[in-house]
């Protein structure tokens, strides 16, 4: 009967060994961290597209605690309006887009978030670059246009979601129309007010000539009777002094 020498079975438990832990490595080396966004079936000019954004955690001792997002083209922070997220996160707008934040999450548990987008743009494909905070003050930056990690995936692209041509009639929606202030024509009472300010100097220079031709009218008649009494009381001292004299 054959028996395996010592030194022949230690090599091959050696071997067996090898190949094991290869396996073992293999299998238990993590998934490759993304920031990603999905909306399945989504289509350029779609209205009311719901966008989910995930984003995995890449550090083992700090919890996510902000995603910041920057919108594409044709996309702006109007358009969009936050449907759900983590317990407790608040959403607010941004110059350039939006951020999703509060109080971080548990060591290791990944961010996911809903929003709804008024209308997606005529375009092939949306990048949506994120910047993805930790609790730590770590910055993860997902806003690589392509995938340029080595060749386990560990690069940080940007988010992208690819988009259906447009359904067959979809038209861009036009944008909220904004009331322009409109100069209302002067109404008539105001016309008549001017007109009536306007007038009012020569009604005033009317009364003022009127007041002259009453004032002249009552004082030619005194004058005229104050000269007749001066005329007759010089006649009467005339004739006192004549009879006086003779």
């Amino acid at each position: 009967m054959h028996r395996s020498t010592p030194a022949r079975s230690s090599r091959r438990l050696a071997a067996l060994t090898g190949v094991a832990f290869a396996i073992a490595l293999a299998t238990a080396a993590p998934a490759a961290a993304h920031a990603e966004v999905e909306a399945d079936g989504a289509r350029a000019l779609d209205q009311n597209a719901e966008l989910t954004f995930s984003a995995a955690s890449e550090s083992a001792s700090a919890g996510i605690t902000k995603l910041e997002v920057i919108l594409p083209e044709g996309i702006t922070p109007a358009d969009i309006t936050y449907k759900e997220g983590p317990d407790g996160w608040k959403y607010a707008t941004t110059s350039r887009g939006y951020t999703v934040s509060g109080t971080k999450l548990p060591v290791g548990e990944n961010a996911e978030y809903v929003v709804t987008v008024r209308q997606l743009p005529d375009a092939e494909s949306l990048v949506f670059k994120t910047l993805q905070s930790y609790s730590d003050g770590k910055v993860d930056r997902w806003i690589e246009l392509e995938d340029t990690g080595d060749e386990h995936g560990h690069g940080h692209p940007a988010p992208r979601l690819d988009l259906e041509p447009a359904a067959p009639g979809a038209k861009p929606v036009s944008p909220t129309p904004t009331e322009e202030p409109t100069t209302a024509a002067p109404s008539d009472s105001a016309s008549d007010a001017k007109a009536a300010e306007s007038s009012a100097p020569d009604a005033e220079a009317a009364a003022d000539s009127t007041e002259e031709d009453n004032g002249m009218s009552v004082a030619v008649p005194v004058a005229i009777v104050a000269g007749v009494v001066v005329l007759g009381g010089g006649a009467w001292w005339l004739r006192s002094r004549r009879a006086g004299d003779a």
